[in-house]
């Protein structure tokens, strides 16, 4: 009897996890360098001279793109866990607010 241990193969959770992870850094890798070239690309064809792109004006892409470093996704995405809606007697306020440095 001859175990197939190649691709194929059951993978086990935390194989399942690194491989995931390694595919999500892959990803971001390529996507960030893409983002640059078009970047680039985007500031040297910009028509409207008189006002000229920089690179100043893709901070906010810069961050959504980074963002997707974290499992959770997006800073701006609520968090997806099973605490109930305020119409479903959750709670109407979350402090989020760090407490100050001693």
């Amino acid at each position: 009897m001859q175990v197939d241990i190649g691709e194929g193969a059951e993978k086990t959770p935390g194989q399942q996890e690194e491989a995931l992870e390694e595919a999500r850094r892959e990803f971001i890798a390529e996507l960030w360098r893409r983002f640059e070239a078009l970047q680039e690309w985007a500031v040297s064809h910009w028509p409207d001279q008189e006002h000229p792109l920089s690179s100043a004006d893709f901070v906010e892409a810069r961050k959504e793109i980074l963002s997707l470093r974290s499992p959770a996704g997006s800073l701006n995405q609520p968090a997806q866990n099973n605490e109930a809606e305020p119409e479903q007697g959750g709670a109407q306020y979350v402090d989020v607010t760090p407490a100050p440095w001693p």
